[in-house]
């Protein structure tokens, strides 16, 4: 998600067109692994003894994220996929045994021989909503409109808050009212979320609202915004200084709201295991804490990935075998990942500040 504020739009939100297959290159050293270049990376042949910290990962905890991601599997993988969706290890060395035996470790570069990147981290938001607009639930969230094809590109965020003309277009399709328009602005952003529903007969239950287009506007950074206002600096600028920045500049939150002219639509959808994440380009469940989302021309959907990081603030290790499920459109490049904490507030706190470096391998069927 400091990615999406910062620069891009939510993972989830847009898709980049399916990766043509690799193009292995040629192993100076007879019987080895070749390397295999892919339109914006290139993978080197690693020995696992190369990936830091891989015997210390409680591996066994990935099996959710890859027997979902083995629902849609990548080209190669039906036979690895088969056998991982037909068995859950005992323990963590028994993991990491059968992934070392079908799979192979590759160090992932770009084009240009770099092997060092970026991490950021995204989150599904939580948001306190209603069905009807009343106080202090004033700010909406719409489905997509009717006449979204006939006009392109759609009405921008603010003639959407100040158009008669785009107000009338989206009569009657809002889905929920939410009571700031941060928490608006982070659903749209992140590409999906859950609304902690206020009923009419004073009960609550958790929706799940997600993506379903946008007006075809380009994106601009709020982040970014203040950054050349010369209001935050370029480390400053996570999402919870720009929130204390709102608070703090009441009356220059529409100019903050409107530097960015993408408004994104929902659709709801029913939330029957709230243990469950949204789903991501792949097209299956995110899980926390094991999905990452890539740039799809440099990792495909369905690839295992060794990251070796750090959590945000800190210097602690972030080391772990994570799941390329998802994308978005700031999320490009060969060693590059965004990495989903989950929901609630300590997932938000998390995203919100990471920003790091980071180093990655990739898992390829021998």
């Amino acid at each position: 998600m400091g990615a999406a504020i910062l620069g891009g739009l939510a993972a989830c939100a847009v898709v980049p067109p399916p990766e043509a297959p690799p193009t292995p290159v040629p192993s100076a050293t007879p019987g080895a692994a070749t390397p295999i270049v892919r339109h914006r990376a290139r993978w080197l042949p690693a020995d696992w003894s190369e990936l830091p910290g891989w015997a210390g990962d409680a591996t066994r905890e990935l099996w959710p994220a890859l027997q979902r991601g083995c629902e849609r599997p990548a080209p190669g993988w039906e036979s690895v996929c088969l056998a991982a969706r037909a068995i859950t290890p005992a323990g963590d060395a028994e993991a990491r045994a059968w992934l070392q035996q079908r799979l192979r470790p590759y160090r992932v570069e770009s084009l240009e021989g770099s092997a060092e990147g970026l991490a950021t981290g995204y989150f599904e938001p939580l948001v306190a909503a209603q069905r009807e607009k009343r106080a202090p639930y004033q700010v909406p969230l719409h489905a997509l409109p009717d006449d979204l094809a006939a006009r392109k590109p759609w009405w921008t965020r603010r003639q959407i808050d100040t158009l008669p003309a785009a107000q009338a277009a989206l009569r009657g399709r809002e889905l929920a009212f939410v009571a700031d328009p941060l928490d608006a602005l982070l659903l749209q952003v992140q590409g999906s979320g859950r609304l902690l529903m206020n009923e009419a007969n004073g009960s609550k239950r958790q929706v799940r609202v997600a993506y379903a287009g946008h007006n075809d506007q380009p994106y601009k950074s709020v982040g970014r915004w203040l950054i050349e206002q010369g209001e935050l600096k370029p480390g400053e600028a996570s999402w919870p200084a720009i929130k204390a920045w709102a608070r703090a500049n009441p009356k220059r939150l529409n100019e903050l709201l409107w530097s960015n002219p993408r408004y994104v639509f929902f659709k709801e959808e029913a939330l029957p295991d709230p243990g469950v994440g949204p789903r991501g380009a792949q097209a299956v469940p995110l899980t926390p804490g094991r999905s990452i989302a890539v740039d799809p021309q440099a990792v495909p959907y369905g690839t295992p990935v060794w990251l070796d990081t750090t959590e945000p603030l800190s210097s602690t290790p972030l080391r772990r075998l994570v799941m390329a499920q998802d994308t978005g459109s700031a999320i490009t490049g060969a060693v590059r990942a965004d990495y989903f904490w989950g929901w609630g507030e300590d997932a938000e706190a998390q995203a919100g500040r990471m920003k790091q470096p980071l180093r990655m391998w990739v898992l390829w069927p021998r």
